[in-house]
């Protein structure tokens, strides 16, 4: 089945109640600082992966870990995993810079998130 390219998960990210708790728990697993440090958003990355912190999460409707697929076409695989049976929960938006992400659920209501990048 033909679609548009996907580089596999490189973002998961996880809503938090407590950022500073939060924060040192996660900086002592991946043994690496923050390269985002924000009220509103704690990001790192490590061996290709950016793992980010959502404050108050839950309240955006996060109630566990969305996992990332990197995509070329955000618009394309929506419209592939909706044809598929998906449901869309986020409509595709920019975050920053022309980063788009957008998230589904599958049959069994699993949250999916699909990330684009600028070209």
């Amino acid at each position: 089945m033909a679609g548009s390219d996907n580089e596999g998960i490189k973002t998961v990210l996880h809503p938090v109640s407590d950022v500073n708790k939060a924060k040192a728990v996660y900086t002592a697993l991946l043994g690496v600082e923050p390269s985002a440090d924000a009220p509103y958003y704690v990001g790192y990355d490590l061996a290709g992966q950016h793992i980010g912190l959502v404050p108050n999460g839950a309240a955006q409707g996060m109630t566990s870990p969305v996992a990332y697929w990197h995509v070329s076409d955000i618009n394309a695989k929506l419209a592939e995993v909706t044809a598929a049976g998906g449901v869309v929960k986020e409509a595709p938006h920019d975050v920053a810079n022309g980063r788009l992400v957008a998230s589904f659920t599958d049959p069994d209501g699993n949250v999916l998130g699909l990330l684009q990048d600028p070209q």
